[in-house]
């Protein structure tokens, strides 16, 4: 499954996938993979995404189109 919110959201604040891969500590190419689904995102990556971007894990999925975080 792929995720437009996670790719628009790195491209909507001019992140390279090299940038993202280095935080997540995996390769530009495994990153890639996230974003177009063919690797499924762990529950781990999904919350350092969502605390890298400051968004909800929901957001990431394409669950909502909120960003915001839930307190």
């Amino acid at each position: 499954m792929q995720f437009k919110n996670l790719r628009s959201i790195r491209e909507d604040n001019d992140i390279k996938q090299k940038d993202v891969a280095k935080y997540l500590n995996v390769s530009q190419n495994t990153y890639s993979q996230y974003e177009t689904g063919v690797i499924s995102l762990t529950a781990d990556i999904l919350i350092k995404l969502a605390d890298y971007y400051k968004v909800s894990v929901d957001y990431l999925l394409d669950r909502t189109d909120n960003p915001t975080t839930y307190k």
